[in-house]
């Protein structure tokens, strides 16, 4: 990647001494700033639910001498209507999704006072994993083709989205006159597939796994298979940072606190994020938990690459202007927030080891944890036949499960043990995501079975 443009305005801010700006109203009056997130976008907890939850921005405010500081949060489905706030210039901050981060960026650039920057990323999977595509549990559908001619219910524009655009392209079906995608919040889409309305829900975290965790959908297609990419990022308006940039400054080292949290703590963070989005703290634990997201600020190259080939998809849903990704990509001032906690920015920005794995277990690409009911703490597995294991022994001592998370044996994305579909091969158990993963891997292993989760329990040998 060509090293990040920095925008003056942006550099600028993020090189000023925290204090006053320049227009600060005389000492007393209340300076503003308003928080656009998604409460049940858990990939965007660290700059939304948790990081308001734990009033990280509000202490880091605090300690700003001089001035007064109002923090005006407010909650979305999907990040479409953040950026129309932004665009009118009614909230200042913001976090949401890859492609919907694209269409902020073309949306805004239009006006000086509303045009905006990519200031941190959230979190991120490597390989895709936070979009999927589910379909009813009674569903015959088996791949993303059987889907040809159907309804899908998605969000037009967000993250989910994009991902059914790309994955219906590879599997040559026109997502445009392929299947009728109707154009749905996530929870009057999910209410449509359960009353048959659509046959499938394309959507980003947290909803497929939650319908699944529900037991109102099964999972069709792992966004994992694409192995591109997917992330959650912020984005500040240009004209209230270079005014405030102490307050974009605030913010950023909040963030780094509520992803320092989390990566220490991800259970007790679960635990929050489920309090103060109204979801299981199962579901969360599934994205949140050590394994899953990668919660990560830095602005790693292969995201901004990414972003930039996903403008393709921009022009396919609609008529949006031209965006300037190196200039729109501007991590100056999270670069200062990291110096000023004597941080090695560049260090981090070249580490793509997720920060959060499963401890107690010498290959973090296999393990497992499994929390038992009544236990306030999880407990790793080595690989999921010993997960089996551990749970076949734990049934023994009377002992129920809570919950159990396993990592896809081809894709590795982190999913409920009891929903994964599970091929034994030999004496070895393997997990996968969907039937379809599973059917490419008994494809070239002619000696696997495949077996219910509750008969992988009873037949391992412990």
């Amino acid at each position: 990647m060509k090293r990040t443009r920095f925008a003056p305005v942006l550099l600028a801010a993020a090189l000023a001494l925290t204090g006053c700006s320049l227009e600060q109203a005389a000492a007393g009056d209340t300076i503003k700033v308003v928080i656009g997130y998604q409460s049940k976008t858990i990939n965007t907890v660290t700059a939304g639910t948790l990081l308001r939850a734990k009033g990280f921005l509000e202490e880091r405010l605090s300690r700003i001498s001089g001035a007064k500081y109002q923090v005006e949060w407010q909650d979305y489905d999907t990040g479409a209507p953040i950026t129309a706030q932004m665009v009118a210039e009614k909230i200042d901050i913001g976090s949401m999704g890859d492609y919907p981060v694209l269409i902020n960026g073309s949306r805004t650039q239009a006006n000086e006072r509303s045009k905006t920057a990519l200031v941190s990323v959230t979190g991120y999977n490597p390989r895709g994993a936070l979009n999927m595509v589910v379909v009813a549990p009674n569903s015959p559908a088996r791949t993303l083709t059987d889907l040809s001619g159907q309804k899908v219910s998605a969000s037009v524009g967000s993250a989910g989205h994009g991902t059914l655009v790309q994955a219906l392209t590879r599997a040559g079906i026109d997502p445009k006159s392929g299947v009728e995608v109707l154009n749905q919040q996530p929870q009057i889409g999910a209410s449509a597939l359960e009353s048959g309305q659509v046959q499938g829900l394309s959507q980003f975290v947290a909803w497929p796994g939650l319908l699944v965790f529900q037991n109102k959908a099964k999972l069709l297609y792992d966004g994992a298979e694409l192995n591109v990419p997917t992330f959650h990022a912020v984005v500040a308006r240009r004209d209230y940072s270079a005014k405030h940039p102490e307050v974009l400054d605030a913010f950023l080292q909040a963030q780094l606190d509520a992803t320092q949290f989390l990566n220490d703590k991800p259970l007790e963070a679960a635990q929050v994020v489920a309090e103060n989005s109204g979801l299981p703290t199962e579901v969360v634990y599934l994205y949140n938990g050590p394994g899953g997201t990668s919660f990560d600020t830095t602005i790693k190259s292969r995201l901004v690459e990414t972003l930039k080939s996903d403008v393709t998809y921009l022009k396919s849903i609609g008529d949006f202007a031209e965006l300037d990704i190196d200039e729109f990509v501007d991590d100056a001032a999270l670069r200062k927030a990291f110096a000023d906690r004597a941080q090695d920015y560049e260090a981090a920005l070249a580490n793509a080891v997720n920060p959060s794995l499963i401890k107690g277990t010498d290959n973090p690409a296999l393990a497992g944890e499994i929390w038992f009911a009544g236990q306030d703490s999880t407990q790793p597995a080595a690989d999921p036949t010993g997960l089996l294991r551990a749970i076949k022994q734990g049934r023994a001592q009377g002992k129920s499960v809570r919950v159990a998370y396993v990592p896809d044996a081809e894709l590795g994305t982190r999913w409920f043990a009891d929903k994964a579909i599970w091929v034994r091969d030999g004496e070895t158990y393997l997990p996968f995501t969907t039937a379809a993963a599973a059917g490419r891997y008994l494809a070239a292993h002619p000696g696997g079975v495949t077996v219910s989760f509750e008969q992988a329990v009873t037949e391992v040998r412990v």
